[in-house]
């Protein structure tokens, strides 16, 4: 009687079993096997350049149909190891929804796959239109950068900035173009004109 109680209870946890030594079967089974495909080193990326553009211009357009950007330049060559566009003589202009105008030219440009960041260097000329915001500004450094989206313009190198008559000149910067703001840092120097009393 006690055997027969034994047996059925055995009897109950038999599937357990059988499951558990089926999955432990499959496991052994699929380490024990090679792979298939045996997996491919990823294949390098071309390091030359794919394309060229001669004297092109790029513009960007918001929902409206109003042009909110213009990247030209004399040549550009496309690197696709960095996902960079290298143009010289490059030249941008951008104006935002409030009117605020900023114009940009250097003789070299590096910008990311997307646009959204351009380095320029050689020599570079940004200029702030005359707005309600403020009178027009110029700036002058080796090397920018231009955040595109941000609408901002830094430099990790000396900088000079006209503003209308006034001139300053420091080692870094950090300019809001929407705001017509600046921060400068390092050693800065301002040459300011004398204000006109009215009569």
């Amino acid at each position: 009687m006690r055997l027969r109680q034994t047996l059925d209870r055995l009897t109950i946890y038999l599937p357990l079993f059988l499951f558990a030594l089926l999955a432990l079967g499959s496991w052994w089974l699929v380490r024990s096997m090679p792979d298939l495909q045996p997996p491919r080193p990823d294949k390098q990326q071309r390091q030359d350049p794919d394309y060229r553009l001669e004297k092109f211009t790029v513009k960007s357009f918001d929902t409206s149909g109003r042009m909110t950007r213009e990247v030209g330049g004399q040549s550009a060559t496309h690197f696709p190891a960095e996902q960079e566009l290298h143009i010289q003589n490059i030249r941008i202009f951008a104006e935002n929804e409030l009117g605020t105008r900023v114009q940009a030219q250097a003789p070299k440009g590096v910008s990311n796959e997307p646009m959204q960041t351009v380095i320029l260097s050689g020599g570079v000329l940004a200029v702030r239109a005359a707005d309600a915001q403020g009178p027009r500004m110029s700036l002058k450094g080796e090397s920018m950068k231009v955040l595109l989206d941000e609408e901002r313009l830094t430099s990790q190198v000396p900088v000079e900035i006209v503003r209308g008559a006034d001139v300053f000149t420091a080692q870094t910067m950090d300019f809001d173009t929407r705001q017509g703001l600046y921060t400068l840092d390092g050693r800065v120097k301002s040459v300011l004109a004398p204000t006109q009393r009215q009569p």
